[in-house]
């Protein structure tokens, strides 16, 4: 489990694609404190550590099935990538974010952006299936970052971006059009099933 907080950004060294992908990733962490079989949150995806080194850089490798990248937008890794990255939640961490699982459950478009002030407002838009989770107020994890949305209309929300999370996240790189990993909230997931079976 995750908190949708992100505490490192990574760079991709490189990508192996024969059978699952595998990419190795560049990071702050000290690695010699990461387990094989840790679980990493890589752009909102939960990925398994297989291998970690020290050389030129701190780095660790994780392989990326077909299902993943057929539901996510690791697809478009490449050389030089920068990724949001965080470490699963242990007993006791601050929960500073919301419960994140690490499992993309689609795509949204990031379909404008402006500045407003110092902070920055996007608005996306998500396929059907997804807009009605979504709600005003409430927490989504957009590329692994906890994000309040501000307004909904149809399928697409805003939120705002503030100076902070764009210099400690990727979301200084956005650009409208791009493909964004969603992972909606559980607790959203589960009170619309709740009201399925009340209906």
């Amino acid at each position: 489990m995750f908190t949708g907080i992100v505490t490192d950004i990574g760079t991709i060294r490189a990508i192996e694609r024969q059978g699952d992908t595998r990419a190795r990733i560049a990071t702050s962490y000290d690695v010699t404190n990461v387990d094989i079989g840790a679980s990493i949150c890589c752009d909102g995806v939960c990925l398994t550590v297989v291998e970690t080194g020290t050389e030129p850089q701190p780095w660790f490798d994780v392989q990326v099935s077909a299902e993943t990248l057929g539901r996510s937008n690791l697809g478009r890794w490449r050389d030089g990538s920068r990724i949001n990255l965080e470490r699963s939640l242990r007993v006791g961490d601050e929960l500073g974010g919301h419960i994140v699982s690490g499992h993309v459950d689609g795509l949204a478009r990031l379909v404008s952006l402006r500045d407003e002030g110092d902070s920055t407002r996007m608005t996306f838009e998500v396929p059907d299936e997804l807009a009605r989770y979504i709600a005003p107020k409430g927490s989504v994890a957009l590329n692994g970052t906890s994000l309040t949305v501000n307004e909904v209309d149809g399928r697409r929300f805003g939120v705002n971006i503030i100076p902070h999370t764009k210099l400690v996240t990727t979301w200084g790189d956005a650009a409208e059009g791009d493909p964004v990993n969603v992972e909606i909230d559980t607790l959203a997931r589960y009170v619309a099933r709740l009201r399925e079976f009340a209906a």
